[in-house]
Order: C-alpha cells, then structure tokens, then sequence
C-alpha cells in the first residue's frame, strides 16, 4: 500500500470517527446537556458526513436512482459536490470530488474500517435489486446474536454500503 492510501484511509477514519464523536457530545451516558438539545440555543445534530469520491455525480444519481436517496445541492466543477439526503431528511452524505488524487482505494479497504448503513425493511430485497444494479456482495448477509440482519455491499465504486433491518430500532427514523 502506498503512502498516499494510508494517508487518505487514515483522514476517511479520522473523519467519520471525528463525525460520530460530535455527535455523541449531547448525550453522555444518557445525560442530557440543555445547551444542545433542542431545546437550547446551540442545538448540535449531525447533518452530514463527507467522503471524497471519483464521480460524485455519477454516484449521487445511482444512490438516488437505486436507493431513493434525493440530490438536495449540487456545486460545479471540478469538485463536483453532491449532497445526497435519505427520503425521511434523516442525514445527508456529501459526494465530491476534492482533492482528485487523494480519493481512497474504496475497493481494496476492509469493509469493517469504513461503511454506510443503511436501515431497510427487506435486508434480501435491496440487496437482489442493488446486485442488479452494479453492487457486489463484500461481506454475506448474517444475523447477529442480538437478531439484527445485515450484509455488506460495494457500489459500483467500490465503496462498502451495508444494509441492516434490526430485530429492535436503536433510533427513530421518519
């Protein structure tokens, strides 16, 4: 693996791990903090996670088209910014393109290291439509100890993206 990998799996773990740590701040062990909850004057929700990828535009429409995902902003050239968003406005992912040879080797990363889950209904459904569509199986489906059912795919740009349908929800989604 070359240096320049390292260093962009390193910045892609740093980023999301930097991601859920702040929004994990609000709440510590339960405890509520009013200054960021809704009910204060800083709310602090997580909006978006960002990764850097070849074809941002290409993939935002195949998110869109394959998983319902909705395009909500689009930049120029040459970074060619996407933000995609779930159909319920739960979370955004931002598609771009900046710096161009510091996009990481998303096929070759352990799909455990870094992945985008989504919630479904139908674990086996999405999965036959989105192998239909260009994905290809990274890790086969399971269901853990605690009844989740999971599996883990690569879009056609190699990026992991896992599908989970949980025996107990851990959040709300709309």
């Amino acid at each position: 693996m070359t240096r320049r990998h390292q260093t962009s799996r390193l910045q892609t773990v740093i980023l999301v791990l930097g991601a859920l740590v702040f929004a994990g701040c609000a709440a510590e062990s339960g405890k509520t903090n009013d200054a960021f909850t809704s009910g204060g004057k800083n709310r602090i929700r997580l909006e978006h996670v960002a990764i850097n990828v070849e074809d941002p535009a290409a993939m935002a429409r195949w998110y869109r088209d394959n998983l319902g995902m909705k395009i909500v902003r689009e930049g120029p050239p040459p970074a060619n910014m996407r933000f995609i968003s779930d159909s319920g406005g739960n979370m955004m992912l931002e598609l771009y393109n900046n710096p161009p040879d510091e996009v990481p080797d998303y096929p070759a990363m352990n799909p455990l290291s870094l992945h985008i889950a989504f919630m479904v209904d139908d674990v086996k459904a999405i999965t036959k439509k989105l192998i239909g569509a260009g994905a290809t199986i990274a890790v086969e489906m399971n269901t853990t100890d605690a009844g989740d059912e999971l599996i883990i795919l690569r879009d056609p740009w190699g990026v992991p993206i896992q599908f989970l349908k949980r025996a107990k929800p851990m959040l709300p989604h709309k």
